[in-house]
């Protein structure tokens, strides 16, 4: 299947794809052009949306999106991508609204901090702090903290499988994990890379900068998602796009799941670049996507055996 015509513009333009940038661009020009492009995108009207802060020390920023006034909801924590270096709550803020309506469950947002000012380990800090944070609050916020689970796109989804490995060696339990397009491996060497390094917006040196600034591509690694066993994660949903130099990993690290027993669903969208969930306006098949990744969180929250992982 080809490309969908629905990014051939931005294919077409070359300024659109993402490079390492010159040494002489300061990080915050880049993130500025980058962020306003992924901020784009509009999602549906909610409940209730609010800005709030984690630990008044590190003052991690947060968004918690309601879909309604009900007591109770189950939440969802969301970790968005940009591969380290840029991405925000803003950045987001379609498709967590597009997460919270599909799935009936509150979705928590996460604004942790950047490469390379900071590196992945720190944002992971960030990433567990906030859920931490989240289950002491849950009864104040009138959420339900026994139901979690986590969702995170591409650097957000590597970050969001780190977070759960952590969480579990803390005996938090998160009962789904649903990652678009993840950033799995700083040394991905797979076919997906090589053939579509150049040409699909995501470029493959682009990938490489962002692993090395982020300080993980020097051994600095905040977790090793290949190395996760059955007691490291909970029933798994994995989507994957045809056009995605990140492609490969994804699926490898899906397979991985199911040879460790973990419940793992993967899904690849034909015809769809990297970060195609993020553009809601452009294609339908954004809006499918996030359905389905909320669909698994919801038939996982509404599971109300406290038995860890319940889904295997």
């Amino acid at each position: 299947m080809p490309v969908d015509a629905a990014f051939a513009d931005l294919l077409a333009n070359p300024r659109m794809a993402l490079r390492e940038p010159p040494a002489h661009i300061d990080i915050s020009v880049l993130r500025h052009a980058a962020d306003a492009f992924l901020a784009a995108g509009s999602g549906p009207a909610l409940n209730a949306v609010t800005d709030l802060m984690a630990d008044e020390q590190q003052a991690i920023p947060l968004r918690l999106y309601r879909p309604t006034a009900d007591a109770g909801l189950p939440v969802i924590v969301f970790i968005h991508g940009g591969g380290f270096v840029f991405g925000s709550i803003e950045t987001h803020d379609a498709v967590c609204r597009i997460l919270a309506s599909r799935s009936g469950a509150a979705v928590l947002s996460i604004g942790y901090c950047l490469a390379p000012e900071f590196d992945v380990a720190f944002a992971l800090d960030d990433c567990l702090t906030a859920v931490r944070w989240l289950i002491e609050t849950a009864p104040a916020l009138k959420l339900d903290s026994s139901r979690l689970a986590i969702v995170g796109d591409s650097a957000g989804g590597y970050l969001a499988i780190c977070t759960a490995m952590a969480a579990a060696r803390e005996g938090i339990l998160l009962r789904h994990m649903g990652l678009l397009y993840p950033m799995i491996d700083p040394h991905s060497d797979t076919p997906s890379a090589r053939e579509f390094a150049e040409g699909y917006m995501l470029t493959r040196g682009f990938v490489e900068w962002c692993w090395r600034v982020s300080n993980a591509a020097g051994g600095q690694l905040a977790c090793t998602p290949l190395g996760a066993t059955r007691a490291d994660l909970p029933p798994t949903t994995v989507v994957t796009a045809q056009y995605d130099m990140l492609r490969d990993e994804g699926e490898a690290f899906a397979s991985h799941l199911k040879r460790e027993g973990i419940a793992t669903t993967l899904c690849r969208y034909d015809g769809m670049i990297h970060g195609f969930a993020g553009f809601p306006q452009r294609t339908s098949q954004a809006d499918e996507a996030i359905r389905q990744i909320a669909s698994a969180c919801a038939n996982s929250l509404e599971n109300h055996t406290d038995a860890p992982f319940p889904d295997r």
